[in-house]
C-alpha cells in the first residue's frame, strides 16, 4: 500500500477446508485489492472524466473542487473492494487444490487513508470503533452489521434465489441458509468467500461497502471474528482495549479475556478460534513513541481438539493447523451434541444499509454457533423444484 495507506483485516474460516480458505484469502485479497485500486486509478486519469457525484452537497467553507476529489477517491476505493471481492471469490471457485464446496470465509477489511476509513464486510466478523463522547468518555461504535440469514433484505435475496431460511428447534435463535433439496448445509451467514454450494442459492461474496471520515475524536479501531463477540459486547471490547496497560499489548489482553469468557460462560464446549486486529489511529504504538513504529497489534487463538489453544501474535505466522474446531457434524453427532464450537465468516457492511437492518447488528447477547450443520448429501435425483 502507499506510505499513507494501512490495510488491517480478520478472516475467520468454517467448514471442513475453512482455515486453508481463511489463509488463502488472507495472502491474496490484500495484493488483489491494491492492484484494482492501480487499475481504478489509472483509468480515472486517463479518461479525465468527473466522477458522479451523487446527492453530496458542498458543505460551507467546501470547494465543489474539493468535493469532487473526495468523490473520486471514495468511488475508486468502493470499485477496487468490489472487484477485489469478485476476483477473490473466483480465483477460490477454480482452485486447484482447495476444495470450496462446503468450505468458506469471512472478511472484515478496512483501509484508512488520512481521515478517510474504507470499509469492506461479508460475513459476521467485526468491526467497531472506540471514540470519545462529548465528555471524553470513552464510547463504542459499530462499524459492520453482522450479515445473518435472518437479516430481511439478505432472506429476501436468499429466497428468492430458492434457497431456505430457518432456524433448528434446539437452536431458534440461530438462522441458517439450507439448500432447497436438502437439509444442508446450515450456513449462519448469509456471505461469505467459498461456500459454492450456496452460491446458486443466495449466498453471495459481494461486500458491504463504507467510507467514513474519522475525526480527533476516534482512538482506535477493532477487527475481530466472532469467537470475540460471541461472548464480549462492543462496549466490554472498548473498556479492554483502552485500558490496557501497552498497545502492543491490547490485542492479546483481549484475546485472553475473549478465553476467559469463554471458560466462564460455556465450561462444556471447545473455545471458537479467535482472531484481533487493533489499529490505533494516531499512528503511534505506545503513547510517548514515533511514528515509525506500527500503529497496529494483533492476536490470535486457534482452538484444536485437545483443548489446548495455539496462540500467535504480532510477526509469528504458524502454518495452518488441521487440529481445529469442526464445524461440520455428522448426521451421529448431531443427534448426541447439543452445543459445539464452530469458526464463521468474516464481513464487512457498506454503511448504506437500511436504517431497520440496526435493530439486527447483534449489538448484545451471547449466543454459540456452529457455522455449518452438516454436509449436503446429494443424490443423482433431486426434486425438480
Amino acid at each position: 500500500m502507499p506510505e499513507d495507506v494501512t490495510f488491517c483485516g480478520v478472516f475467520d474460516g468454517h467448514g471442513p477446508h475453512g482455515h486453508l480458505v481463511a489463509c488463502k484469502v488472507r495472502e491474496a485479497l490484500p495484493l488483489k485489492l491494491l492492484s484494482f485500486l492501480h487499475s481504478s486509478e489509472s483509468g480515472q486519469n486517463g479518461s479525465g472524466k468527473a466522477c458522479f457525484r451523487g446527492n453530496i452537497k458542498p458543505e460551507s467553507g467546501e470547494s465543489e473542487k474539493d468535493l469532487s476529489a473526495e468523490d473520486n477517491e471514495n468511488s475508486m476505493w468502493r470499485e477496487a473492494f468490489m472487484k477485489a471481492y469478485k476476483a477473490m471469490d473466483k480465483e477460490l471457485r477454480s482452485h486447484p487444490n482447495l476444495d470450496c464446496f462446503c468450505s468458506g470465509s469471512t472478511a472484515v477489511t478496512i483501509v484508512k487513508q488520512g481521515s478517510n476509513l474504507f470499509m469492506g464486510n461479508i460475513g459476521d466478523s467485526r468491526a467497531i470503533m472506540g471514540s470519545k463522547d462529548s465528555n471524553h468518555s470513552m464510547v463504542a461504535i459499530q462499524l459492520t452489521i453482522d450479515l445473518k440469514p435472518d437479516l430481511p433484505r439478505e432472506a429476501e435475496r436468499i429466497k428468492r434465489c430458492k434457497g431456505r431460511v430457518f432456524a433448528l428447534e434446539d437452536e431458534p435463535e440461530v438462522h441458517r441458509v439450507w439448500l432447497p433439496f436438502d437439509d444442508a448445509p446450515g450456513l449462519a451467514m448469509a456471505r461469505a468467500f467459498g461456500d459454492f454450494c450456496l452460491k446458486e442459492y443466495g449466498v453471495i461474496s459481494i461486500p458491504e461497502f463504507s467510507h467514513r471520515l474519522l475525526t480527533d475524536k476516534d482512538q482506535f479501531i477493532v477487527l475481530a471474528s466472532d469467537g470475540v463477540w460471541d461472548v464480549l459486547s462492543n462496549e466490554e471490547v472498548v473498556g479492554i482495549v483502552s485500558s490496557a496497560p501497552t498497545r502492543s499489548s491490547a490485542a492479546r489482553i483481549l484475546v485472553d479475556s475473549a478465553a476467559l469468557e469463554w471458560k466462564l460462560k460455556y465450561p462444556t464446549s471447545k473455545m471458537d478460534d479467535c482472531a484481533v486486529v487493533c489499529l490505533f489511529l494516531d499512528g503511534k504504538m505506545d503513547s510517548e513513541s514515533d511514528c515509525d513504529e506500527p500503529c497496529f497489534s494483533s492476536a490470535t487463538i486457534q482452538s484444536n481438539h485437545s483443548e489446548n489453544p495455539v496462540e500467535s501474535d504480532d510477526g509469528q505466522k504458524p502454518e495452518p493447523s488441521l487440529r481445529r474446531n469442526f464445524t461440520v457434524r455428522s448426521s451421529e453427532e448431531n443427534e448426541t451434541c447439543g452445543g459445539g464450537v464452530g469458526g464463521v465468516f468474516v464481513d464487512v457492511d457498506d454503511g448504506t444499509s437500511a436504517a431497520e437492518d440496526q435493530n439486527w447488528s447483534g449489538l448484545e447477547g451471547v449466543t454459540r454457533v456452529n457455522s455449518l450443520v452438516q454436509l449436503p448429501r446429494f443424490s443423482e435425483e433431486r426434486p425438480n423444484s
